[in-house]
């Protein structure tokens, strides 16, 4: 699948450089189950990197990777070295990823540092020079809107194909941190 204007994308926090080298090497990427945003079936993923990264890589996404699938799985299945982990039956999704793709110029943070996972279009995702140029508004938030609502994956028990949505779902699904920052202001 290659990435186009109408992919969506969840960009997510990259915590530590080595689930940078298990997403490059093993394929996957791990998110709780319990901070975990309600839409997983998303197109790609975008990795924002901390300050694990170092200076030069901090703050910033350069790199981004199709999702080829996800399961629920426990963090003692994900790391069977470490059995004994305080979180080892804790539940975490596992996103199987395709190849690593870097980002020929990063997208720089600017003033937007705090955030678990949000939505954005493969349009914003290519013209982006910062993550604030990411943030979905006016017209496009609609149609953001229907694509996570067709994607919203319903529990077996609903018979309706389509369960109602609160208004507010494009920033507010599961816990899709982005408190304290305002999406009007431009950097």
């Amino acid at each position: 699948m290659n990435l186009s204007e109408t992919s969506l994308i969840l960009v997510a926090i990259m915590p530590k450089a080595r689930d940078m080298e298990i997403a490059r090497v093993l394929g996957w990427y791990r998110i709780p189950l319990k901070t975990a945003p309600k839409i997983l079936r998303v197109d790609w993923i975008a990795f924002y990197q901390t300050t694990d990264f170092g200076v030069e890589h901090k703050s910033r996404i350069e790199a981004y990777a199709e999702v080829r699938g996800v399961e629920l799985t426990t963090r003692a299945e994900l790391f069977r070295d470490e059995p004994f982990h305080p979180r080892a039956e804790e539940e975490y999704y596992k996103i199987q990823l395709g190849p690593l793709q870097a980002l020929k110029k990063p997208i720089l943070a600017g003033s937007w540092k705090r955030f678990l996972f949000f939505y954005t279009t493969g349009e914003k995702f290519f013209n982006a020079e910062k993550i604030h140029d990411l943030a979905v508004n006016g017209p496009e938030k609609e149609i953001l809107w229907h694509s996570l609502q067709e994607r919203m994956e319903l529990p077996t028990a609903f018979a309706e194909p389509k369960m109602p949505l609160p208004s507010d779902l494009l920033f507010l699904l599961g816990n899709l941190s982005l408190s304290g920052l305002d999406l009007s202001q431009a950097d």
